[in-house]
């Protein structure tokens, strides 16, 4: 099922962000750009290190109106009890979603049949809640968030210069291309 372009449909969960428990709902994504990282479980090997590199950036994140929310299927109290316990997870102070029913997973396209876990999908949508980007890797390897924030910049740039997109590799203040039938073939 394609997800670019589509709205976030309604859902409520309970998050751990900074020391509380906390409801999150759709409506409360919408307004700024939003991350969905989501990740297979907590304790385990690989999530921990993409969750750190995540929470190295997100103060950069935060400053580009950008809010992140780490979704597994785990609870809320899995969450925390893995905050108050590894030096990578105690870094993180986005909301940590807690998707135990697997409405979330689902909603997005990333649980694993039969296994109850979240493939390692990472969503970034729009103020408005639309999706704009989705990246799904399997489990065995693990995200960059400085290619993450890289292609956060571009969206953020791209919507806000219509006529002109992103070349591969594009970063922030290099040239971008303006489409036009004086291109084809020139490139």
């Amino acid at each position: 099922m394609a997800l670019i372009n589509t709205p976030l449909k309604p859902f409520k969960a309970t998050a751990f962000k900074e020391g509380k428990f906390v409801d999150v709902t759709d409506a409360d994504v919408k307004g700024k750009w939003a991350v969905f990282f989501f990740y297979p479980a907590d304790f385990t090997f690989v999530c921990p290190t993409e969750l750190e590199d995540l929470a190295d950036i997100y103060p950069t994140l935060q400053g580009m109106g950008v809010e992140v929310y780490s979704v597994s299927t785990d609870t809320h109290f899995c969450h925390k009890a893995w905050h108050d316990t590894s030096p990578a997870i105690s870094k993180i102070n986005y909301y940590m979603l807690g998707d135990q029913n697997h409405d979330i997973s689902n909603m997005f396209g990333v649980l694993r049949e039969g296994v109850g876990l979240a493939d390692r999908g990472t969503f970034v949508l729009d103020p408005e809640g639309v999706i704009q980007l989705v990246e799904i890797t399997p489990e065995g390897v693990g995200r960059n968030a400085a290619e993450l924030l890289r292609k956060i910049k571009a969206l953020q740039y791209w919507t806000s210069h219509p006529g002109e997109v992103c070349p591969a590799k594009w970063e922030e203040g290099e040239k971008t291309l303006a489409p036009s039938l004086d291109l084809v073939g020139k490139i």
